[in-house]
């Protein structure tokens, strides 16, 4: 559910759009507001699963999360709607770190590439049924049930979770406030910065102070966790070169990866002239290409070890978005579904593998850190994906003219080709890496 609804909304975004009385492309401050909720608050999770007890905190979220939902479902405007969205963000906030801590926490070095594997699917999954799904609904039905549709899934996970979960050895560990208002603001203000500086209807000098004052408190929030006795969360698994290459150029690539779910749909809708349900079906073929790729992940890896993967692969995903900034109306509809196809392959290949290799020689005792930490990057990693797509399509825009409520072609096309230097950029922190980093899982 967190991940779906993270994209649901992005096929949907014209019809909500409409009944907002908005330009689409602002809309991306609901997508963004549900992301940035999740990194303020996930800082937490690990302490209040170790607090609580995880059954505890696992199910608490999901209540939130459902009932959010329901709020969402009900908003009648933009910031109502954005208001619901972050309300749904903190629930989900405390829902994916804590699971994936519950699977990590028990499993042995040996099984790390398995187990990744199995959790990196929602990930990679869900981002990419999000727009069919939500653009059939919008279409069908209405924007609502799109969230309506969480109330039995959220009924169903509460019992799995009351049913499966268990808490855990009790702890009581020292709640670091310091640290969470200085990483909490810190991450707010630099998500909420991003997305401020992709819209012309914030001013500039604002855009840039928050984003200035994110990145003041970050720092701030760094050195104090560096020196606190009782920590938020440890900042050591940073000193593991291969967990820090997957939380550093990997942020650069799960950010341009996942400006393509905002991208694309509103490509193929404002500048193809496709319906939302065109627009979705066609991002199945991300889906079907995951799918097909998944199956020979662990053997690829295996075989060529990580760095080699990490580098050739990440090759071919910014060959990818340069792909995407060739095509147009005139495309044949089987080409674009090919290069899709294709697209989906190497996402989840190199998905699969920078979340295997971050876990890889990771000690026991820093797991809950390091899933911490991991799960801030992802999610704000997500957010970012939005806002920098957006950011892109308003550079587009600028620099070619025209305005966010009608975005051509051609300013599609200039922005995926900024994403595409954003992913080659990202090639460089894996060519640091020793030819058998992350050896400790592999066979």
């Amino acid at each position: 559910m967190e991940n779906l609804d993270a994209t649901v909304i992005t096929t949907a975004l014209p019809a909500m759009a409409l009944d907002f009385g908005t330009a689409a492309a602002h809309l991306s401050v609901g997508v963004s507001a549900y992301l940035v909720a999740l990194t303020v608050f996930i800082p937490i999770s690990g302490w209040a699963a170790e607090r609580y007890g995880a059954r505890r905190i696992f199910s608490a979220a999901i209540v939130v999360f459902t009932l959010a939902s329901l709020l969402c479902a009900l908003s009648g405007g933009l910031w109502t709607f954005t208001a619901a969205r972050t309300l749904q963000g903190i629930g989900g906030a405390m829902m994916v770190p804590v699971g994936r801590l519950v699977v990590l926490r028990d499993t042995p070095k040996d099984g790390i590439v398995r187990a990744i594997a199995i959790l990196t699917w929602p990930a990679l999954v869900a981002p990419i049924l999000g727009p069919p799904v939500g653009g059939w609904i919008s279409m069908h039905w209405s924007w609502h049930w799109i969230f309506l549709l969480n109330l039995p899934l959220g009924v169903a996970a509460l019992i799995a979770a009351l049913w499966l979960v268990r808490d855990g050895e009790a702890q009581r560990p020292v709640f670091d406030v310091r640290g969470f208002v200085l990483s909490g603001l810190g991450f707010g203000l630099f998500m909420s910065g991003i997305e401020a500086i992709s819209r012309r209807d914030v001013p500039a000098l604002l855009s840039w102070s928050i984003f200035a004052a994110g990145i003041a408190l970050l720092l701030a929030a760094a050195a104090h966790l560096r020196r606190a006795p009782h920590p938020l969360f440890s900042l050591e698994p940073f000193r593991v070169q291969t967990f820090r290459v997957t939380a550093v150029g990997g942020s650069l690539f799960r950010t341009a990866i996942g400006s393509a779910p905002f991208l694309l749909p509103l490509m193929f809708q404002l500048g193809f002239g496709y319906s939302a349900v065109q627009a979705g079906a066609l991002l199945l073929w991300l889906f079907a290409g995951n799918l097909c790729m998944k199956p020979a992940t662990t053997w690829i890896m295996q075989t060529f070890g990580f760095k080699p993967v990490l580098v050739g692969n990440g090759v071919l995903v910014a060959l990818g978005f340069m792909a995407c900034a060739l095509l147009s109306a005139e495309t044949p509809y089987a080409l674009v579904c090919a290069l899709l196809f294709v697209t989906g392959m190497t996402r989840s290949m190199q998905f699969t593998a920078l979340n295997t290799i971050g876990f890889a020689d990771i000690p026991a005792p820093a797991m809950r850190d390091a899933t911490t930490l991991f799960s801030v990057f992802q999610q704000m990693n997500a957010g970012m994906g939005i806002a920098i797509g957006a950011l892109a399509l308003a550079i587009a825009q600028a620099v070619l003219g025209g305005h966010a409520g009608d975005a051509t072609v051609a300013q599609f096309h200039f922005a995926f080709w900024l994403i595409a230097g954003l992913a080659t950029l990202a090639i460089l922190d894996s060519l640091t890496l020793p030819r058998d980093a992350g050896h400790a899982v592999l066979r």
